[in-house]
């Protein structure tokens, strides 16, 4: 398996995510819409990693390694970047919280349709920046 191969199915499953991140977003389900978008920024940053042949380390966060390699990235992407990594930054501050919650922090009441709203169309943009590297890739 290649970094490319398998950069090409994080952002499929990433997709496929998005698609479950519109449902959850028309239940109501805001702290999951949250979670759910951070695991496809997740992924889909991991992917642009792999597609600039570096191995993402094992944390969910991975936006600020984007700025340290711009370089390797085409100008259409590298751009994107702060914008990526503010989103991954935030998304993963919510991790926790969106899922677990705490004993002041419910989940389920805390957050809200904007926030939810925010997440959602911050992995399209995420999965739209990453679809930049992969035509890129192709071409």
């Amino acid at each position: 398996m290649t970094n490319q191969t398998l950069a090409t199915s994080y952002v499929r499953k990433a997709e496929k995510r998005l698609k479950a991140l519109a449902v959850l977003l028309e239940e109501d389900a805001f702290s999951d819409v949250i979670r759910e978008a951070q695991e496809i920024v997740e992924l889909c940053l991991k992917a642009a990693l792999r597609i600039a042949g570096i191995d993402p380390p094992k944390i969910h966060d991975v936006g600020s390694l984007l700025a340290t390699y711009e370089a390797r990235f085409p100008p259409s992407f590298a751009v994107r970047i702060p914008r990526l990594a503010a989103i991954s930054a935030w998304l993963r501050k919510e991790r926790e919280f969106a899922f677990y919650g705490d004993i002041d922090f419910i989940p389920t009441e805390r957050y809200s349709r904007e926030e939810a709203q925010r997440a959602f169309d911050d992995a399209g943009f995420v999965i739209d920046a990453v679809h930049l590297l992969t035509d890129h890739q192709s071409s």
